[in-house]
């Protein structure tokens, strides 16, 4: 039988596709390279031709997730029939939908163990969705909804500081802790992005209840 030659990227791409899914059915820890090696149908050189360890396996998926959010975020930014607000909104919707669908590679990258790797994906998601959300806040400075001297700055302190504060569990929050808090937080925003009082916080508090 003929050996079938794939394309670098395209075996790569499986790697991280059948790595995925065995992190996502069985949980990160519980997954050996063995495993992935047999759902992705390759020699175990072969893996280790594309990746150093399962931890770079993490890695790359969170990069592939982070991608995937950016480009959905992108798209909503550059749509031309929605307004700041919506946008703004819509992108929240989009990286929470993108987060869910990758929900094991967001729980394994808050294990103690992966803090270096944590940290990183935090400082990607600034520097990444910074711009984007910051162009949608120069937009909605032209529409008159938001009075803010340097978009990109704020959104970044706001992001960092969100991630850092609602973390996966990183306060152990009380469910009446972790919601005063998010009603602090889109109080602030709303105050940072110079919104009218009562116009921006609460349809956003409802995009992140998940309501819209």
């Amino acid at each position: 039988m003929a050996r079938i030659v794939k394309k670098p990227e395209v075996r790569r791409a499986e790697i991280l596709q059948a790595a995925g899914d065995l992190f996502q059915s069985q949980g990160y820890e519980t997954t050996s390279v063995d495993e992935i090696v047999r759902r992705a149908g390759i020699a175990k050189g072969t893996f280790y031709y594309y990746f150093k360890s399962k931890e770079e396996i993490l890695e790359a998926l969170a990069q592939q997730l982070c991608a995937d959010m950016a480009s959905r975020s992108q798209l909503i930014a550059e749509n031309p029939d929605l307004g700041a607000i919506e946008k703004f909104c819509a992108i929240i919707a989009a990286q929470n939908q993108t987060a869910e669908e990758g929900q094991s590679i967001v729980e394994n990258l808050h294990r103690p163990e992966n803090r270096a790797l944590h940290e990183r994906s935090n400082i990607e998601t600034v520097l990444v969705f910074g711009p984007i959300l910051a162009a949608v806040v120069e937009q909605g400075k032209q529409e008159g909804v938001f009075q803010v001297e340097d978009p990109l700055s704020t959104v970044q302190f706001i992001l960092a500081g969100s991630m850092f504060l609602f973390g996966h569990q990183t306060f152990n929050w009380t469910p009446e802790e972790e919601a005063a808090r998010m009603q602090a937080m889109l109080l602030l925003i709303e105050r940072a992005f110079g919104a009218a009082p009562g116009s921006f916080a609460e349809v956003l508090g409802a995009t992140l209840q998940g309501e819209q």
